[in-house]
């Protein structure tokens, strides 16, 4: 992997930054930070989301706190790259460890450097 974004920080800033934004509790912290990640128009996908911009990002990571409060998630594997996409895997845990979902991101990079799209795959693929 090589750890370079096209402004001033790595990419393994910017997927920590990521992870930070989504243990945020505060909604209004949240927003102030989101632009620090995401384009203006960023977009993550999961099985249960698609959020467009700043408001609906926020508003996403917002009923994932509110559903599981206290919540614990983190990256999980290093960070792979190539050109201006990535992948990583996380885990996210009750607030009293329980596990509750593993999954995998593939992201885009913008040409500034912050996240253009996440998708998000919860679990293991199932067998051929």
């Amino acid at each position: 992997m090589t750890d370079t974004t096209t402004d001033t920080r790595t990419v393994t800033e910017l997927v920590d930054a990521y992870f930070e934004l989504w243990r945020e509790a505060d909604d209004g912290a949240r927003a102030e930070r989101v632009g620090e990640v995401f384009t203006a128009d960023g977009r993550h996908v999961d099985p249960l989301a698609d959020a467009v911009g700043h408001g609906d990002l926020v508003a996403m990571m917002g009923g994932v706190h509110a559903h599981y409060p206290g919540f614990a998630i983190e990256r999980t594997s290093g960070i792979d790259q190539h050109g201006d996409q990535l992948r990583f895997t996380w885990r996210l845990d009750t607030a009293e460890g329980d596990a509750v979902v593993e999954g995998i991101d593939v992201a885009e990079l913008a040409a500034d450097g912050r996240l253009a799209r996440v998708t998000g795959f919860w679990g293991e693929l199932a067998p051929r």
